[in-house]
């Protein structure tokens, strides 16, 4: 915080500059130049720094207004109820100090209702003797932009309202969206036209929403929930939340099923807590969680800030965009040559981690984002996903910051870099680069092929400094001597690294094929290889058409093994690892019956029951197929915890059965589907 009054009137100035600029670029653009979560604080420090000095704050200050104003490309709407924003809980314990602060204002026990805070627009829609007359933007609470021809293109808005009685007047409040489906396969036609991605689907609503052809809107799939009434002229009394719900429903406007009432603070927390660790599971995105207090009552005793009710609040989820410095940008080799450029951060805090390095993905992705060294970019960290770079705020560059370029030459070893016609990846395709030794060598002793313990990165890193590998085989010919020279390696770690490759000579003939990072060929490929052909040596031996013919292994995966198989220096290697006893053979005849022959079954999220590997591993010892994707073949999906949003919706548009996990240890045994 400053330490001056001159200090504060400067930054207080510098703050509201930035919130104006980013309220034009999100309200009026639609293409905000900040994420959400450093607009926040922003926010939050201009209003600490209003109530430390007060002859800071006016009317017109940031803090006191909601939104923007109306566009001139639309027609302006005067809302009939002025519609507010909410104030921001930012953690648990203020979340739980704005539930205290309000049972001070009522006398009787608070029930509230929590809903899923979907990250899109909100939306006034009225409706007159039962007829969609009108749709307007929140603009800022009081004046908002007719979008009406737009939203009438949303099959999720009922044109003319169902049930009974319906009122004269019935202005329903709520979120236009983009399903993250849409918005998968909006950026899938946007990259085939040639076009600029959107960065997030809450961007892609609103420049869809906000098109002078509604076609263009009609093409983008939005959706709508709606949760709040606003104007109602003629309907029935309320004396909850929940009530209103129900009456929405009645009338035929979507309300999310996941919007729950529980009757206490810590029933809230739990549900915060449960939409946090689920977050990725919905079809939809959410930056938080909205709690509101459901009696109708004790929302007129409580009232309103000049901003916002006091009876609702939006608990905002750990960031998934930040905005850093992005200090330089280097490339990597992979195992197979591929050079992946990737920028080094400032360090930030996104999606639940501290992040200081993200991905590049390509040249390409460089060129078409224009990041440079020295800019402020935009970081995006959601979930397990790799951090990447989404963009530059361009508005913070400094002047004369001179463009990346690609370097020409491999970074390890110096051979020329290559980018063969029609791929998007550049390569160093010099096979003894130091740099391909180590990944592939990583990949090998990995958790999902060979799995050997004491062999981690830095291990491997040091080992190849010290001459003691070279290539994936030589793991079975360490010298322990010299390791035993090594800083840090004891007898005791020595011996459990010895009996941990000892271990792994026995692996499974897929972990084996899985471990060599043969192109194209994941976990399912190999188990399907090891299983149809038996050996390492049937598999070396085979023809093309041999390998396709195998269930699970298409062309694609018979070529590249076929390939493999006949580079001198991979020959080389499997020689090696047959003088070090390792297994070559596949499984045995299975002992399971062959409930699933001619099944495919597609398993997405945890279960509590099976490992994913194990789950895919039942499906094929039963005879049936494991994909990665659903299609119309598909017999069924089974989903568990933190299940993938699209492989759910795609079965769920297919008509293809979605079973839990009781289900799928039914179809196991008796390889019928259940009911």
């Amino acid at each position: 915080m400053p330490k001056s009054p001159k200090e504060a009137v400067d930054r207080a100035a510098e703050l509201t500059a930035l919130i104006v600029a980013a309220n034009h670029a999100y309200h009026e653009l639609d293409a905000p130049e900040i994420p959400d979560a450093d607009y926040d604080l922003a926010v939050r420090e201009l209003a600490q720094l209003e109530e430390q000095y007060p002859e800071l704050k006016s009317e017109s200050s940031p803090t006191q207004t909601i939104g923007f104003g109306a566009s001139t490309l639309f027609t302006p709407v005067v809302h009939s109820v002025r519609m507010m924003s909410l104030d921001n809980a930012m953690n648990l314990d203020e979340l739980v100090a704005w539930g205290k602060r309000m049972e001070r204002f009522v006398s009787d026990p608070i029930t509230y209702v929590c809903e899923p805070k979907i990250d899109g627009l909100a939306m006034s829609i009225r409706y007159e003797n039962g007829q969609f007359v009108r749709a307007a933007t929140r603009g800022d609470g009081r004046v908002g932009e007719d979008v009406t021809a737009n939203v009438a293109t949303l099959a999720s808005v009922p044109k003319k309202l169902g049930g009974k009685d319906v009122p004269a007047v019935l202005e329903v409040r709520g979120e236009v969206y983009m399903p993250i489906v849409s918005f998968t396969g909006l950026n899938a036609r946007q990259q085939d036209a040639g076009l600029t991605l959107f960065a997030n689907p809450r961007n892609a609503a609103a420049g869809s929403l906000r098109q002078k052809d509604p076609s263009i809107t009609a093409s983008r799939n939005l959706a709508f929930f709606c949760y709040q009434l606003g104007e109602v002229a003629g309907g029935p009394g309320f004396k909850t939340h929940q009530e209103t719900l129900a009456y929405l429903r009645d009338h035929g406007l979507p309300v999310n099923d996941a919007i729950t009432a529980v009757d206490s603070l810590d029933a809230v927390h739990k549900y915060c807590e449960q939409r946090l660790e689920n977050r990725h599971a919905l079809m939809y995105e959410i930056d938080g969680v909205v709690v509101k207090v459901d009696s109708l009552t004790q929302r007129d005793e409580m009232g309103f800030t000049t901003k916002a009710p006091r009876w609702a609040i939006a608990f905002k989820f750990p960031p998934e965009e930040r905005t850093t410095l992005l200090r330089d940008i280097h490339v990597s080799i992979g195992r197979t040559g591929q050079a992946t450029p990737f920028a080094i951060l400032d360090p930030v805090f996104v999606g639940g981690s501290t992040v200081s390095l993200a991905t590049l993905h390509n040249q390409d992705q460089v060129a078409v984002k224009d990041v440079r060294p020295g800019d402020h970019v935009i970081v995006r960290k959601a979930g397990d996903v790799i951090p990447e770079v989404v963009g530059p705020v361009l508005s913070m560059r400094p002047k004369g910051l001179k463009k990346w370029t690609f370097p020409k030459e491999c970074t390890t070893c110096g051979q020329p870099l290559v980018r063969r016609e029609g791929v998007s990846a550049t390569f160093c395709v010099n096979p003894a680069c130091p740099a391909q030794q180590w990944a592939g060598i990583c990949h090998f002793v990995s958790r999902g092929a060979m799995d050997i313990e004491g062999l981690g990165e830095r291990t491997v890193s040091l080992f190849l400094q010290q001459g003691l590998l070279q290539d994936a085989g030589d793991v079975f010919f360490l010298d322990y001597n010299k390791v035993r020279t090594i800083e840090g390696f004891g007898d005791i770690s020595v011996e459990n690294l010895r009996a941990s490759v000892a271990a792994a000579r026995d692996r499974p003939l897929a972990n084996l094929l899985f471990g060599l990072g043969i192109k194209h060929v994941g976990g399912a490929g190999a188990a399907a290889l090891a299983k149809g052909l038996g050996s390492m040596d049937a598999i070396a031996a085979a023809t093309v058409d041999q390998v396709a013919e195998l269930d699970g292994v298409g062309m694609v995966i018979a070529e590249s093994i076929v390939t493999w198989f006949a580079e001198p220096s991979n020959q080389v290697l499997i020689e090696k690892l047959r003088r070090a006893d390792v297994n070559f053979d596949g499984p045995a005849a299975p002992d399971a019956p062959q409930t699933l022959a001619g099944k495919s079954i597609v398993v997405t999220g945890t279960l509590e029951g099976f490992t994913r590997e194990s789950a895919e591993e039942a499906i094929l010892e039963r005879g049936g197929k494991a994909p990665s994707s659903v299609s119309k073949k598909t017999t069924a999906v089974v989903v568990g915890e933190g299940r993938g949003a699209a492989k759910f919706t795609k079965a769920q548009e297919l008509g293809v059965p979605v079973l839990d996990e009781a289900g799928f240890v039914h179809l196991l045994k008796t390889g019928e589907l259940p009911g």
